[in-house]
């Protein structure tokens, strides 16, 4: 059964009839010659009416005195998505009332603005459904990258611990592990974001990280200065982050804050260099924690020069020295009673009660630290960290 419609040679009287007859209609469309032009809402019909010598004056006059002589007439053809920005710039008469559809002009069927919300939200949910999917599998993709670093932590470092937990179900932080004969190369990093943008920045960055280690033969692990700024300027020219940029012209203003290292078995030598990224040392048999902090120069992003250069930092550490270091995810979290960060004070107060213990227990002790400050916030970045006691 058709759309119950009514021509311009029909009378008041017809309309009544016929939202008597159909009580589920709330809009009744009217034609002439086959093509739509009005409709008749039927709660403002019926008020009209019921008014005082209203049917003795309109019963036989033509329907078009109480009809909307300017509906929403949308084609057929119009795509879901066309028709719902349409529908929003009409106003809150075409879901209200509904929108008349036609055909080359010619007069098909009525669309109810709660039936385009329902068609909507569906497709949106379907839509939703398929990118989530595809989340959940680029994670699959993200962690399987980063199986290799852990694995060969693990086999090298006895008594090490590593906690990466992306605030989404993809993150913008990633970690680099490989080991050598006479020592091992490490990395840390905070891409630009998080969620998505920030894994696509992760391949970016540890791709040319990887690259960088493999170019530079036996020296590139050994001098993370050098290979920061190896990573620095293959970031800022795959981004177009060229001299002549600014942050309103470039491609993008993107980029990571970084901690490389490399530790010498025979020396026990810590070689650093930071970008935005500190490292935190405990020695045996000394009260106080040390600190050392890298560049204010993060890698990549436009106000970083592509030929800078990050210093190399060398910490001399011993048996049972612990080293501890991580992203700003940790350090920036809000939480406690003032809704302020966490900051680098209660990392090192944590690490410093945790310090005779194993790194797996000191590691659990500043997450416990972290989340209890954290409370009832919700988490602001991704979190990483390292740390491990020297052997």
């Amino acid at each position: 059964m058709g759309t119950p419609f009514v021509t311009t040679d029909h009378t008041n009287q017809d309309v009544l009839e016929v939202f008597t007859e159909h009580r589920e209609l709330a809009t009744l469309p009217v034609t002439e010659h086959d093509r739509p032009i009005g409709l008749i809402n039927r709660s403002i019909f019926l008020s009209q009416m019921s008014k005082p010598y209203h049917r003795e004056l309109y019963n036989r006059k033509s329907c078009i005195a109480f009809m909307d002589k300017e509906p929403l007439i949308v084609d057929a053809a119009m795509s879901i998505e066309a028709l719902t920005f349409r529908t929003v710039e009409y106003g809150e008469k075409a879901l209200t009332d509904g929108f008349i559809i036609a055909r080359d002009g010619r007069f098909l069927g009525v669309g109810h603005g709660l039936q385009l919300m329902r068609v909507v939200a569906d497709i949106q949910a379907e839509r939703n459904r398929q990118i989530m999917h595809s989340i959940d599998y680029a994670s699959i993709i993200q962690r399987a990258m980063l199986r290799a670093s852990r694995e060969a932590l693990a086999h090298t470092l006895p008594d090490a611990a590593l906690v990466w937990e992306p605030r989404d179900v993809v993150g913008g932080d990633f970690y680099h592990f490989v080991a050598f004969e006479d020592g091992w190369f490490a990395a840390l990093a905070d891409c630009t974001g998080h969620g998505v943008p920030g894994a696509f920045m992760t391949l970016i960055a540890s791709s040319l990280l990887a690259q960088a280690i493999e170019q530079q033969g036996p020296r590139g692990p050994r001098d993370p200065g050098a290979l920061l700024a190896t990573v620095n300027r293959g970031i800022k020219q795959m981004l177009g982050q060229t001299d002549g940029s600014d942050a309103m012209t470039a491609e993008s203003n993107d980029g990571m804050d970084a901690a490389f290292f490399w530790f010498d078995n025979a020396t026990r030598r810590l070689t650093f260099a930071g970008a935005r990224c500190a490292l935190f040392v405990l020695h045996p048999g000394e009260a106080e924690d040390h600190v050392i902090d890298g560049e204010r120069k993060g890698v990549g992003y436009i106000d970083t020069a592509v030929d800078y250069a990050w210093p190399n930092r060398h910490v001399d550490t011993r048996e049972g020295s612990v080293v501890f270091v991580t992203t700003d995810g940790l350090i920036d979290q809000i939480g406690g009673p003032k809704e302020i960060a966490f900051g680098k004070r209660r990392v090192r107060e944590a690490l410093r009660a945790g310090r005779d213990l194993s790194t797996a227990a000191l590691s659990q002790g500043v997450l416990d630290a972290h989340l209890a400050w954290q409370g009832d916030n919700r988490r602001r970045d991704d979190l990483t960290y390292f740390c491990f006691r020297v052997r």
